[in-house]
């Protein structure tokens, strides 16, 4: 046996630990075919934490421990009504992913956004909008409104956006490094017009432009490019933009492939990279047996190619998804109305078709 890899698997609510068992048994047949090893040690996060914690934290210490001796880290979702408890004070499961960000240094966030063929019909889009689609979302993800001061005073609230330059700088950059092993293209969303903050991010990122020549520069408005997601997606290569701009864009354009069940991610930065769906912890089909798996195992492509230079790993599951869906296997948030009913199967029945076309 080759190398191991040593990953912190974090479960954590709603069907968080349906779609992790699904990427545990991948990993394991990557194992065997690629001669590795996968090392996954469960801990807790979210209101699964919580729980365990008696309402004391929704990130212990020893998941950050856990984490932080790991080669990567691979989360399910967080969150569900029975935490919703929005008093001042509360301790919610939200407070564990950014948590986990902020103490793993991880400031950029990768979302990427491929189209696969036979899921055109399952977007809302029309099929000739899709046609090239292949975009990458870079999101950061430690300042910003979601990191700022928050405040109520007897009749109003506040939450403050506050970036320095040296945030902006190093986001942006990985955004241009990004685009220089893809098709060339940065644009970076803003709203210049009217924030002090984006005004100070568009004078940075035209600063680190000037330092790839070879990569094509524009800016876009965020109002415009919200638009121009669901126009003209095809326009797009590699996306930068800021916290809150950005969490609210790569859910949109989770869209464009038919469902956020289809849509994975990174966190990178200084410390441990972390991999996750980009879906929430959907608890009204918690438990249920029919979640879709799929971005949860794209996340796990995205982790064997960037955290552990697996890229034949990588290349070999994307691969088999993909034949999956183009052998008509689909859960029913991809199923459409041609899909015929013995071919709409369960969580763990995908996570099988996976490992039977790997």
């Amino acid at each position: 046996m080759g190398k191991t890899f040593k990953v912190c698997t974090l479960p954590g609510d709603g069907i968080g630990p349906e779609i992790m068992a699904e990427a545990k048994k991948v990993l394991a047949a990557i194992g065997e075919r690629f001669d590795v090893a996968f090392a996954c040690e469960d801990a807790l996060i979210g209101g699964s934490a919580i729980d365990a914690t008696g309402g004391k934290t929704a990130l212990p210490e020893e998941t950050l421990d856990a984490a932080r001796a790991s080669d990567a880290v691979l989360l399910a979702a967080v969150g569900g009504p029975k935490w919703d408890d929005t008093s001042e004070g509360a301790v919610r499961p939200e407070q564990g992913l950014l948590g986990i960000r902020k103490e793993l240094g991880l400031f950029c966030n990768l979302r990427p956004v491929r189209i696969f063929s036979s899921l055109a019909g399952a977007s809302p889009l029309r099929p000739d909008l899709l046609e090239g689609v292949d975009l990458l979302i870079v999101r950061e993800l430690t300042g910003g409104m979601y990191f700022g001061e928050h405040a109520r005073t007897d009749d109003g609230a506040r939450d403050t956006c506050v970036y320095s330059a040296s945030e902006i700088e190093r986001v942006v950059r990985r955004a241009f490094d990004a685009a220089r092993g893809r098709r060339g293209h940065v644009t970076s969303v803003d709203k210049a017009n009217v924030l002090e903050t984006s005004r100070l991010w568009r004078e940075i990122a035209a600063e680190v432009a000037g330092e790839y020549p070879d990569v094509e520069f524009d800016n876009m408005y965020v109002d415009n490019a919200a638009m121009q997601l669901v126009a003209n997606p095809a326009q797009f290569d590699v996306m930068v933009t800021e916290n809150t701009f950005g969490d609210i864009l790569s859910d949109e354009a989770s869209m464009l492939t038919g469902s956020l069940g289809m849509l994975a991610s990174a966190s990178l930065g200084t410390g441990t990279a972390l991999y996750e769906p980009s879906h929430g912890s959907a608890p009204d089909i918690a438990g249920r047996g029919v979640a879709n798996p799929l971005a949860q195992l794209l996340s796990v492509e995205l982790m064997l190619r960037t955290s552990f230079g697996l890229v034949d790993a990588a290349d070999a599951l994307s691969g088999a998804i993909e034949r999956v869906l183009d052998d008509g296997w689909r859960t029913a948030d991809i199923a459409d109305d041609a899909t015929p009913a013995d071919r709409i199967v369960g969580t763990s029945a995908m996570g099988d078709k996976v490992i039977a076309a790997l």
